[in-house]
């Protein structure tokens, strides 16, 4: 049992160093072709964030661990709007743009009955599985997402930032390939003594990926929007949330069902109401601040919120 604790703890720090050095390795090899920060920021590190969930993801689908697939994906989801926003809402109260209220948030509540409508088949053959064919649905949203990301920064002028340590083509190399093996390794290490603790204690895949797997890999996510907060970069603390939890519903669940079909176990029901009723609370409570702002009470309200849902999930077992 030490052992496993001991890799799951070796997982976790691979797969944040791991999602670190591919963004620092991508985010040079773009800059040497002249890309932007902005549309860097929006794919490569929205995409390093989530990296960790997506490498989990493809190893449980793969070893037919269904339960730890949708648990990661749903349960990062929930971390990410409460506990996420709600820590660095209480560090510093968060401006929040405009356009992201009333076009990002919409945006991910859209994700979430998308997935919901496929994960419980109301149209198709009647049965709880997300086919292969869903799984190619989610990933053209997700391109018809990446679409919109890239026509809204083509409306702003694009400033370019000096870089202030430059990489060598090896150096880039390195990193990317070190990020990739970190990725893989700690993922492998995350969901293989995640699945031999549940088991030891008895635990269902579906709590462990719900609580252990999901607050892990969400790690690269609570790190960036708590730095974000502190030095008042608001667009990167709730865009980074916000945009992570579109990634991991378009792209990560559509990837897992390609690699196999899974199916669905409906209990995931409450926690997908959960993270609908939390996004559509995030959009009441901007929409109707003047200042469009997540003020701290707003924050513990979520903090609040996912503490009553965690302890109400650990009475289950």
């Amino acid at each position: 049992m030490l052992i496993n604790i001991t890799l799951l703890i070796i997982g976790f720090l691979l797969l944040i160093k791991g999602a670190d050095w591919l963004v620092n390795g991508a985010s040079a090899l773009a800059k040497r072709f002249n890309i932007s920060d902005i549309i860097i920021g929006l794919t490569v590190v929205a995409f390093g964030t989530s990296a960790p969930e997506l490498v989990v993801n493809a190893i449980a689908s793969y070893s037919n661990h269904q339960d730890i697939v949708f648990g990661n994906v749903i349960g990062s989801n929930n971390f990410n709007l409460f506990v996420i926003l709600g820590i660095t809402g209480v560090i510093f109260p968060i401006s929040v743009p405009v356009n992201t209220v009333r076009k990002d948030i919409p945006i991910s509540f859209a994700a979430i009955i998308i997935m919901f409508i496929l994960t419980n088949d109301f149209f198709f053959s009647g049965k709880e599985i997300l086919s292969r064919y869903d799984g190619l649905i989610l990933l053209a949203f997700f391109l018809l997402f990446l679409k919109y990301v890239y026509n809204q920064f083509k409306m702003h002028k694009a400033q370019e930032e000096n870089l202030k340590k430059h990489h060598s083509s090896i150096q880039i190399i390195l990193l990317i390939l070190a990020g990739l093996a970190g990725l893989v390794f700690g993922g492998k290490f995350v969901v293989d003594s995640a699945i031999e603790i549940a088991q030891f204690f008895g635990i269902s895949e579906k709590i462990i990926g719900l609580t252990i797997v999901a607050a892990g890999t969400s790690l690269p996510e609570l790190a960036t929007s708590v730095v974000a907060a502190i030095k008042k970069n608001n667009d990167i603390a709730v865009g980074n949330v916000i945009g992570s939890n579109i990634f991991n519903i378009f792209l990560i669940l559509g990837i897992s069902s390609l690699i196999n079909p899974l199916n669905f176990n409906p209990v995931f029901n409450i926690d997908i109401a959960l993270l609908s009723t939390g996004t559509i609370l995030l959009f009441l409570f901007l929409f109707f601040s003047k200042s469009f702002q997540i003020k701290r009470w707003m924050a513990a309200v979520f903090l609040i919120i996912f503490i009553s849902y965690t302890v109400s999930l650990i009475r289950t077992i």
